[in-house]
């Protein structure tokens, strides 16, 4: 099993196992206090029927006219300021849900700008966050060479205690903002602040929703959208520092198996022509072709004699042509080999020259692990038939023959 289908089915149980705890956590610690509530609230209900002498229909239409009226609190929300607000939790994905368009072209709307918006804010947050960290590092590495540190890298660790350090810094520095704005308790505000920054918006706290904020605080307006988009920077800086570096774990390990694979494959296809040469080095002897070929097997191992046949179509030939042609190639081969001081053939002079059939193995054990390499322009020797301008080709039976 590959790496990566381990890591995949690794997260995968472990997104099981804290889905089941979260759960039985949350279980534990709501459950009761929401039962609690709800028996509160039945009871407070009932008050109020029997006070004001209110029919279940009347309570009901007063509880959706208080619901309703709820966003109105803050003023208009579909006025500039209002709307900028919106788009923001769209684009950001927050969603508080303290607005929602009312209007079927305001849904369609909203659907078209969130399916452009979200893919450029996610884009924008991760080149942002990826400046952030390249100047970050520069300014510790500048701080180090100033305090006069022998070791001036910034590594990781430091890059993340930063990161740590800034988001913290953020939530703090909003939870006190807020929490004097808004009248929150700074656990209430950092509350906000978290779920905001991380994207989650349950909408349980909204900040400028209360005495016309929208509209008359526009400071505090100004402070609240800049507060969003700068925290979301320093939130998506440390998200691209930690966590896409484990996101993409498992594109790297795919990448470097299949460059591993095609390493092996080279190796194994090197290997495959080493044994080829080595063996084609003591069975057979290539001398070159025509300019522009490779060089071709003049005497073909036993094997190859066995199992593979010249398809070139053979050209008529007499006897005594066969024998000149054959004569002064081993003439040439003797030659080449130190063992005739001539290349012109001599049967007196050099009797393992014969063309004899008895003198071909003579000759085959003489130039064992030889190979000849001449230029392309063929083979000629003095007193033989073949000329320069001729190549081996036009002799595929010499090509048959075993030396």
């Amino acid at each position: 099993m590959q790496k990566q289908t381990v890591r995949t089915l690794s997260l995968i149980l472990c997104m099981l196992s804290y889905l089941l705890v979260g759960a039985a956590v949350f279980d534990a610690l709501e459950s009761e206090t929401e039962s609690e509530r709800k028996r509160m609230l039945e009871q407070k209900r009932g008050e109020m029927k029997r006070q004001y002498r209110f029919s279940e229909e009347d309570y009901r239409e007063i509880e959706r006219v208080v619901l309703q009226a709820e966003p109105h609190r803050a003023g208009r929300q579909w006025k500039f300021a209002g709307s900028f607000y919106f788009a923001i939790t769209v684009i950001t994905t927050i969603g508080y849900g303290h607005a929602a368009p009312g209007t079927d072209a305001g849904k369609v709307f909203c659907m078209f700008y969130a399916v452009l918006g979200i893919p450029l804010t996610l884009v924008m947050f991760q080149s942002l966050g990826e400046r952030m960290n390249t100047f970050v590092r520069f300014l510790l590495h500048r701080a180090k060479q100033c305090l006069g540190f022998r070791r001036t890298e910034v590594s990781m660790e430091n890059m993340v205690l930063i990161g740590f350090l800034s988001c913290l810094g953020t939530l703090c520095v909003g939870a006190a903002a807020f929490s004097h704005f808004e009248g929150w308790t700074f656990f209430h505000a950092y509350y906000y602040c978290f779920i905001t920054l991380t994207t989650i918006g349950f909408g349980d706290f909204v900040a400028l929703q209360k005495n016309e904020d929208l509209q008359e605080k526009t400071p505090y307006v100004v402070f609240s959208f800049m507060y969003i988009l700068v925290g979301l920077t320093v939130i998506g800086a440390f998200l691209n520092l930690v966590v896409l570096r484990f996101l993409t774990m498992n594109s790297e390990d795919e990448r470097r198996d299949a460059q591993e694979r095609a390493s092996m494959k080279r190796c194994q296809n090197l290997g495959f022509l080493a044994d080829g040469r080595d063996r084609h080095s003591h069975s057979t002897l290539f001398l070159p072709m025509e300019e522009g070929t490779s060089c071709t097997n003049l005497i073909p191992s036993p094997a190859d004699e066995r199992y593979s046949r010249p398809t070139l179509p053979r050209l008529p030939s007499s006897p005594s042509h066969e024998q000149s042609c054959l004569s002064s190639f081993c003439s040439y081969v003797c030659y080449r080999l130190g063992l005739s001081n001539s290349i012109i053939p001599s049967q007196h002079e050099h009797p393992s020259c014969h063309i004899k059939s008895v003198y071909y193995n003579s000759i085959s054990y003489r130039i064992h692990g030889d190979s000849l390499i001449r230029d392309n322009t063929g083979l000629s020797s003095p007193g033989s038939n073949i000329s320069p301008g001729h190549s081996f080709r036009e002799f595929p039976r010499l090509r048959r023959k075993s030396v």
